[in-house]
């Protein structure tokens, strides 16, 4: 897969806000998520994110969809939707345990206007017990 949809150069750049959602709209914050940009050795730039969330509360997305977006917020007009990314997370399940999250795009994203990405978090039906 081609990556010339990656705007940024390498290196790691932090998210203002991540969220995990399901089809329904259920979601949950990822904590302290940040971006990270690198170039394979053909020179093609290659994206992977990351955060810290209860793994519990992602089953619980899996629980009513097993499609799960990513919503990013970096700032500014850096503003976007990864459709159905590869989600990987630890296998610890205790409900007070956090794991890292990580997450690769399984094709381009899809910038978001900055209305539109409102418009979206408004919608959504956070799970974690946290407000917007």
């Amino acid at each position: 897969m081609s990556a010339d949809w990656i705007p940024f150069e390498e290196g790691e750049y932090w998210v203002k806000q991540a969220f995990i959602v399901s089809r329904g709209g259920a979601a949950v914050a990822l904590e302290k998520p940040y971006i990270e940009v690198a170039k394979t050795t053909s020179g093609q730039r290659h994206l992977t994110g990351k955060g810290l969330v209860f793994n519990l509360l992602i089953v619980e997305l899996l629980e009513e969809s097993d499609r799960l977006d990513v919503l990013l917020d970096l700032g500014g007009d850096f503003k976007y939707h990864l459709v159905e990314p590869v989600i990987s997370a630890g296998k610890v399940f205790a409900a007070d345990t956090k794991s890292t999250l990580q997450f690769a795009p399984s094709g381009p994203w899809e910038s978001l206007s900055a209305e539109a990405f409102e418009n979206r978090l408004a919608a959504l039906k956070r799970i974690d017990g946290e407000a917007d």
